[in-house]
């Protein structure tokens, strides 16, 4: 009786939850810039890495990069309607939070010069993303202008994230040992710039 029943491998068990879980933290991420997104991307690509599943990777990277891509129209959306609203919004003010003015004055300098490049080259550079999206809102761009540019910056970030998970899981033979170090790497490339500010600032002072 029980031989009739056919049984779910753990394998498909696993990608079935794990996907779309990457897609929601990812979307979420996006939206709401605390979630550890660069981090969940290179721990799934150590996972695919290790799982050596036709496809994997590639789904990774089209979970990764089109949650990314979603999540930034969707806040670049909201952030367009509290622009135009006289009372502004907490999603326009949550980005304002998050760009500095030195920041937003240095990516509204850039974005003038070198246009969607810039915005490109935002998501790449950790805490890039938000002042370039406030400074393409004070711009007044348009949504089919920004996402014309978002499209690939978020292709490039899922790329360059997962080729961290991959490089992790490369030097470890336990997929939990490739999912500490790629965390670690991506922990330290989001604070690396941070800290080189400071000891400027404090070199300088």
């Amino acid at each position: 009786m029980s031989a009739a029943v056919p049984a779910v491998a753990p394998d498909s068990t696993q990608q079935a939850i794990g996907y779309p879980s990457l897609f929601l933290l990812v979307l979420i991420g996006a939206l709401v810039p605390v979630v550890p997104t660069g981090a969940l991307v290179s721990s799934a690509a150590v996972v695919a890495f290790h799982r050596a599943a036709p496809f994997s990777m590639a789904l990774v990277f089209v979970t990764a990069s089109l949650a990314a891509f979603l999540g930034d129209m969707a806040l670049y959306w909201l952030g367009r309607r509290g622009m135009k609203s006289k009372n502004g919004s907490r999603w326009l003010e949550a980005i304002r939070e998050r760009a500095p003015e030195d920041r937003l004055a240095q990516a509204q300098g850039k974005l003038a010069d070198h246009g969607v490049t810039v915005l490109v080259l935002s998501r790449l550079i950790p805490a890039g993303r938000l002042p370039v999206m406030l400074a393409c809102l004070l711009a007044k761009w348009p949504v089919r202008r920004f996402a014309r540019g978002n499209l690939p910056a978020c292709l490039a970030w899922a790329a360059t994230y997962q080729l961290i998970g991959v490089l992790g899981g490369s030097l470890f033979a336990e997929p939990w040992e490739g999912v500490l170090a790629a965390v670690a790497l991506t922990v330290l490339i989001s604070v690396a710039p941070g800290l080189w500010r400071r000891m400027r600032g404090t070199a300088a002072g």
